[in-house]
């Protein structure tokens, strides 16, 4: 059985603005490679309504599971949780737990629980609640979207909420070589032995250091013994 996939969808004006940098991308490609699903597609959207329609019934129509972070907080530009249940045709509301989980938060640190963060328990009909142990207002998934935040450790916790109830697959080994030649040195024979092994994922990836040229050889697979044989052979090559 093939490794289940993924895709990722970055919400946010503030990613593509260059005002915030994604690192949850990056944590969730090596979370998900670490239970064996394929990260297979990312995407960022900028916070418009349509557009993050289109992005998530595209994605979730392709792809085993959708992860989204950003747009579920408590202002008027958060409008991921309205789009998704837009995008899957459901209503959306207060819900009565999520009321409950914010209301205590709110209770225990002397805040008023007033309309602007109750937004935060706005979730759309069908939906299952994602734990939150750092700021309490709870992420949902709906089908195969998994709809976070976008603040780095709260998207971290998120993940880690998630991940145990999803079916992995082998996991995704790697390994490499790394090279004091240029590329177009070594493309020809690399080349050759991807199309040798073509259960295995090879790639390379082009570097400077004090002026000269040279090239990390990466080769991923799920099977120890195939990784183990093309990179004997890949070692030979550049002996």
């Amino acid at each position: 059985m093939s490794n289940p996939t993924a895709a990722m969808l970055v919400i946010g004006d503030e990613i593509l603005s260059g005002r915030t940098r994604d690192g949850n991308t990056h944590h969730l490609a090596g979370e998900l490679t670490a239970r064996g699903i394929r990260l297979m597609e990312a995407r960022v959207v900028a916070d418009d309504h349509a557009a993050i329609i289109a992005a998530v019934n595209d994605l979730r129509a392709r792809w085993d599971h959708v992860f989204t972070s950003g747009g579920i907080g408590p202002t008027h530009d958060d409008i991921t949780a309205d789009a998704i249940a837009a995008a899957f045709g459901v209503a959306i509301g207060h819900r009565t737990d999520a009321m409950a989980l914010l209301q205590a938060h709110y209770d225990r640190a002397g805040l008023e629980f007033n309309a602007a963060r109750q937004r935060m328990a706005r979730i759309p009909d069908g939906a299952r609640l994602i734990d939150n142990p750092v700021s309490t207002a709870p992420g949902f998934s709906l089908g195969n979207v998994h709809v976070m935040a976008g603040v780095p450790n709260i998207f971290q916790a998120m993940v880690a909420s998630v991940l145990p109830g999803l079916t992995g697959g082998d996991p995704l080994l790697s390994q490499s070589l790394r090279l004091n030649r240029g590329e177009g040195e070594i493309a020809g024979p690399f080349g050759a032995l991807a199309a040798e092994f073509p259960d295995l994922s090879m790639g390379s990836y082009p570097f400077i250091q004090n002026g000269a040229h040279g090239t990390n050889l990466v080769i991923r697979g799920t099977d120890a013994a195939r990784l183990d044989a093309a990179m004997t052979k890949l070692c030979a090559l550049f002996a």
